[in-house]
Protein backbone atom coordinates (compact mmCIF):
# COMPACT_ATOMS: atom_id res chain seq x y z
CA UNK A 1 0.00 0.00 0.00
CA UNK A 2 2.89 2.37 0.70
CA UNK A 3 5.64 2.52 -1.89
CA UNK A 4 8.53 4.80 -2.71
CA UNK A 5 8.32 7.05 -5.77
CA UNK A 6 11.40 7.66 -7.91
CA UNK A 7 10.15 10.44 -10.20
CA UNK A 8 12.73 13.20 -10.77
CA UNK A 9 15.27 11.83 -8.31
CA UNK A 10 18.66 12.59 -9.83
CA UNK A 11 21.02 9.68 -10.39
CA UNK A 12 23.47 11.24 -7.94
CA UNK A 13 20.82 11.20 -5.21
CA UNK A 14 19.55 7.68 -5.92
CA UNK A 15 22.00 5.70 -3.70
CA UNK A 16 21.14 7.62 -0.52
CA UNK A 17 17.43 7.82 -1.36
CA UNK A 18 17.08 4.08 -2.05
CA UNK A 19 19.14 3.10 1.00
CA UNK A 20 17.12 5.47 3.15
CA UNK A 21 13.88 4.04 1.80
CA UNK A 22 15.01 0.46 2.44
CA UNK A 23 16.13 1.37 5.95
CA UNK A 24 12.75 2.98 6.65
CA UNK A 25 10.96 -0.18 5.53
CA UNK A 26 9.91 0.45 1.94
CA UNK A 27 9.90 -2.57 -0.35
CA UNK A 28 7.58 -1.28 -3.10
CA UNK A 29 9.32 1.02 -5.61
CA UNK A 30 7.53 2.88 -8.40
CA UNK A 31 9.82 3.41 -11.40
CA UNK A 32 9.55 4.36 -15.08
CA UNK A 33 11.88 4.37 -18.06
CA UNK A 34 11.22 8.07 -18.70
CA UNK A 35 12.57 8.95 -15.22
CA UNK A 36 16.05 8.11 -16.51
CA UNK A 37 17.27 6.53 -13.29
CA UNK A 38 16.41 2.81 -13.49
CA UNK A 39 20.05 1.73 -13.94
CA UNK A 40 21.06 3.78 -10.90
CA UNK A 41 18.20 2.24 -8.92
CA UNK A 42 19.40 -1.24 -9.87
CA UNK A 43 22.92 -0.47 -8.63
CA UNK A 44 21.51 0.93 -5.38
CA UNK A 45 19.56 -2.29 -4.77
CA UNK A 46 22.67 -4.35 -5.49
CA UNK A 47 24.82 -2.26 -3.18
CA UNK A 48 22.18 -2.57 -0.44
CA UNK A 49 22.17 -6.36 -0.75
CA UNK A 50 18.37 -6.53 -0.85
CA UNK A 51 16.84 -9.71 -2.28
CA UNK A 52 14.80 -9.35 -5.48
CA UNK A 53 12.00 -11.51 -4.07
CA UNK A 54 11.58 -9.05 -1.20
CA UNK A 55 10.85 -6.18 -3.59
CA UNK A 56 7.76 -5.08 -5.52
CA UNK A 57 8.93 -3.21 -8.62
CA UNK A 58 6.74 -1.20 -10.97
CA UNK A 59 7.80 0.37 -14.27
CA UNK A 60 5.97 2.01 -17.15
CA UNK A 61 6.15 2.19 -20.92
CA UNK A 62 6.49 5.77 -22.18
CA UNK A 63 4.43 7.36 -24.96
CA UNK A 64 7.24 7.25 -27.54
CA UNK A 65 7.52 3.48 -27.08
CA UNK A 66 3.85 2.67 -27.62
CA UNK A 67 2.86 0.02 -30.16
CA UNK A 68 3.22 -3.74 -29.92
CA UNK A 69 6.83 -4.31 -30.99
CA UNK A 70 8.17 -1.07 -29.52
CA UNK A 71 6.57 -1.86 -26.17
CA UNK A 72 8.18 -5.29 -26.05
CA UNK A 73 11.56 -3.72 -26.82
CA UNK A 74 11.05 -1.00 -24.21
CA UNK A 75 10.20 -3.63 -21.61
CA UNK A 76 13.40 -5.54 -22.33
CA UNK A 77 15.39 -2.32 -21.98
CA UNK A 78 13.80 -1.68 -18.60
CA UNK A 79 14.65 -5.21 -17.46
CA UNK A 80 18.22 -4.64 -18.63
CA UNK A 81 18.47 -1.30 -16.81
CA UNK A 82 17.00 -2.73 -13.61
CA UNK A 83 19.05 -5.94 -13.95
CA UNK A 84 15.95 -8.02 -13.23
CA UNK A 85 14.33 -11.08 -14.77
CA UNK A 86 10.76 -9.89 -14.23
CA UNK A 87 8.67 -6.95 -13.02
CA UNK A 88 5.89 -7.10 -10.46
CA UNK A 89 3.81 -4.50 -12.31
CA UNK A 90 4.08 -2.88 -15.74
CA UNK A 91 1.89 0.05 -16.75
CA UNK A 92 1.05 2.09 -19.83
CA UNK A 93 2.26 5.48 -18.60
CA UNK A 94 -0.28 7.58 -20.54
CA UNK A 95 -3.02 6.87 -23.07
CA UNK A 96 -2.21 8.06 -26.59
CA UNK A 97 -4.86 10.71 -27.14
CA UNK A 98 -4.10 11.14 -30.87
CA UNK A 99 -4.11 7.44 -31.78
CA UNK A 100 -5.74 5.26 -29.13
CA UNK A 101 -5.39 2.23 -31.41
CA UNK A 102 -1.66 2.49 -30.73
CA UNK A 103 -2.45 2.28 -27.02
CA UNK A 104 -4.60 -0.78 -27.62
CA UNK A 105 -1.66 -2.40 -29.43
CA UNK A 106 0.48 -1.52 -26.43
CA UNK A 107 -2.01 -3.29 -24.20
CA UNK A 108 -1.73 -6.41 -26.36
CA UNK A 109 2.04 -6.31 -25.77
CA UNK A 110 1.47 -6.10 -22.01
CA UNK A 111 -0.81 -9.13 -22.23
CA UNK A 112 1.96 -11.02 -24.04
CA UNK A 113 4.47 -10.13 -21.32
CA UNK A 114 1.96 -11.23 -18.68
CA UNK A 115 1.34 -14.54 -20.47
CA UNK A 116 5.09 -15.11 -20.65
CA UNK A 117 5.44 -14.56 -16.92
CA UNK A 118 7.81 -11.63 -17.39
CA UNK A 119 5.48 -9.39 -15.41
CA UNK A 120 3.23 -10.45 -12.53
CA UNK A 121 0.56 -7.80 -13.10
CA UNK A 122 -0.32 -5.28 -15.82
CA UNK A 123 -2.20 -2.02 -15.74
CA UNK A 124 -2.53 1.55 -16.92
CA UNK A 125 -1.93 5.07 -15.71
CA UNK A 126 -3.93 8.24 -16.30
CA UNK A 127 -6.78 6.39 -18.02
CA UNK A 128 -10.32 7.74 -17.90
CA UNK A 129 -13.44 5.58 -17.51
CA UNK A 130 -14.10 5.90 -21.25
CA UNK A 131 -10.57 4.78 -22.12
CA UNK A 132 -10.73 1.87 -19.70
CA UNK A 133 -13.95 0.69 -21.33
CA UNK A 134 -12.24 0.75 -24.72
CA UNK A 135 -9.50 -1.49 -23.31
CA UNK A 136 -12.11 -3.80 -21.75
CA UNK A 137 -13.74 -4.25 -25.15
CA UNK A 138 -10.61 -5.82 -26.69
CA UNK A 139 -8.66 -7.14 -23.73
CA UNK A 140 -8.03 -10.79 -22.94
CA UNK A 141 -6.69 -9.64 -19.58
CA UNK A 142 -8.29 -6.59 -17.97
CA UNK A 143 -6.12 -3.88 -16.41
CA UNK A 144 -5.34 -4.73 -12.79
CA UNK A 145 -4.24 -1.22 -11.78
CA UNK A 146 -5.04 2.36 -12.72
CA UNK A 147 -2.48 4.86 -11.46
CA UNK A 148 -4.04 8.32 -11.32
CA UNK A 149 -3.35 11.73 -9.83
CA UNK A 150 -4.95 11.83 -6.39
CA UNK A 151 -4.67 14.16 -3.41
CA UNK A 152 -7.09 16.07 -1.12
CA UNK A 153 -7.80 18.65 -3.83
CA UNK A 154 -8.45 15.94 -6.46
CA UNK A 155 -10.16 13.03 -4.71
CA UNK A 156 -11.17 11.15 -7.90
CA UNK A 157 -14.43 9.84 -6.41
CA UNK A 158 -16.16 8.75 -9.63
CA UNK A 159 -13.11 7.25 -11.38
CA UNK A 160 -11.97 5.60 -8.17
CA UNK A 161 -15.35 3.94 -7.71
CA UNK A 162 -15.40 2.78 -11.34
CA UNK A 163 -12.00 1.18 -10.82
CA UNK A 164 -13.15 -0.54 -7.63
CA UNK A 165 -16.32 -1.81 -9.29
CA UNK A 166 -14.18 -3.38 -12.02
CA UNK A 167 -11.63 -4.96 -9.66
CA UNK A 168 -8.96 -2.45 -10.62
CA UNK A 169 -6.58 -1.39 -7.85
CA UNK A 170 -6.41 2.37 -7.40
CA UNK A 171 -2.95 3.88 -7.15
CA UNK A 172 -2.54 7.57 -6.43
CA UNK A 173 0.43 9.61 -7.61
CA UNK A 174 1.28 13.10 -6.34
CA UNK A 175 -0.36 12.00 -3.06
CA UNK A 176 0.40 15.26 -1.24
CA UNK A 177 0.19 17.42 -4.36
CA UNK A 178 2.91 19.78 -5.49
CA UNK A 179 4.19 22.37 -3.09
CA UNK A 180 3.22 23.59 0.33
CA UNK A 181 -0.34 24.80 -0.18
CA UNK A 182 -2.07 21.47 0.49
CA UNK A 183 0.12 20.89 3.55
CA UNK A 184 -0.85 24.34 4.85
CA UNK A 185 -4.56 23.56 4.63
CA UNK A 186 -6.19 24.41 8.02
CA UNK A 187 -8.37 21.28 8.05
CA UNK A 188 -5.41 18.98 7.48
CA UNK A 189 -3.29 20.76 10.08
CA UNK A 190 -6.06 20.57 12.68
CA UNK A 191 -6.25 16.81 12.17
CA UNK A 192 -2.45 16.55 12.26
CA UNK A 193 -2.31 18.34 15.61
CA UNK A 194 -4.93 15.97 17.05
CA UNK A 195 -2.77 12.97 16.17
CA UNK A 196 0.60 14.60 16.88
CA UNK A 197 1.57 13.98 13.27
CA UNK A 198 2.68 16.17 10.36
CA UNK A 199 0.26 17.36 7.70
CA UNK A 200 2.01 15.11 5.15
CA UNK A 201 1.60 12.07 7.39
CA UNK A 202 -2.12 12.78 7.76
CA UNK A 203 -2.60 13.09 3.98
CA UNK A 204 -0.71 9.86 3.35
CA UNK A 205 -2.75 8.08 6.02
CA UNK A 206 -5.94 9.40 4.36
CA UNK A 207 -4.92 7.67 1.14
CA UNK A 208 -4.27 4.39 2.93
CA UNK A 209 -7.52 4.59 4.91
CA UNK A 210 -9.49 5.20 1.70
CA UNK A 211 -7.93 2.22 -0.10
CA UNK A 212 -5.31 3.83 -2.34
CA UNK A 213 -1.83 2.49 -3.00
CA UNK A 214 0.58 5.44 -2.85
CA UNK A 215 4.28 6.11 -3.32
CA UNK A 216 5.44 9.47 -2.02
CA UNK A 217 8.96 10.41 -3.06
CA UNK A 218 11.72 12.46 -1.53
CA UNK A 219 15.48 12.59 -1.83
CA UNK A 220 15.71 13.73 1.80
CA UNK A 221 16.26 10.73 4.07
CA UNK A 222 14.49 12.39 7.02
CA UNK A 223 11.37 12.95 4.90
CA UNK A 224 11.54 9.43 3.51
CA UNK A 225 11.39 8.06 7.06
CA UNK A 226 8.66 10.49 8.08
CA UNK A 227 6.48 9.42 5.16
CA UNK A 228 6.73 5.78 6.26
CA UNK A 229 5.81 6.51 9.88
CA UNK A 230 2.03 6.44 9.36
CA UNK A 231 1.00 3.05 10.70
CA UNK A 232 0.67 3.91 14.38
CA UNK A 233 -2.56 5.90 13.99
CA UNK A 234 -5.82 5.87 12.04
CA UNK A 235 -8.11 8.65 10.95
CA UNK A 236 -11.66 8.73 12.22
CA UNK A 237 -14.59 8.56 9.83
CA UNK A 238 -15.28 12.26 10.48
CA UNK A 239 -11.65 13.17 9.73
CA UNK A 240 -11.74 11.25 6.46
CA UNK A 241 -15.00 12.97 5.56
CA UNK A 242 -13.45 16.36 6.32
CA UNK A 243 -10.47 15.68 4.04
CA UNK A 244 -12.78 14.33 1.33
CA UNK A 245 -14.62 17.64 1.57
CA UNK A 246 -11.53 19.56 0.49
CA UNK A 247 -11.93 18.32 -3.08
CA UNK A 248 -11.69 21.08 -5.70
CA UNK A 249 -11.40 18.68 -8.66
CA UNK A 250 -8.07 20.43 -9.20
CA UNK A 251 -5.41 18.77 -11.35
CA UNK A 252 -1.87 19.70 -10.45
CA UNK A 253 -0.44 17.67 -13.34
CA UNK A 254 -1.78 17.07 -16.82
CA UNK A 255 -5.49 16.54 -17.24
CA UNK A 256 -6.75 12.93 -17.12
Amino acid sequence: MLGFGTYRIDNADIPAAIQGALDAGYRHFDCAHIYGNEAAISKAFKDAGVKREDLFITSKVWNADQGYDKTLAAFEQTLKDLQMDYLDLYLIHWPNEEDFNLTLDTWKALETLYDQGKVKAIGVSNFSEKQLKEVFAMAKVKPMVNQIERHPYKTQVELGKFDEDNDIVNEGYSPIGHGHFILEDPTINKIAKAHNKTAAQVVLRWHIDTGYVIFPKSSKVSRVKENFDIFDFELTADEIKAINGLNKDEHLNYDN
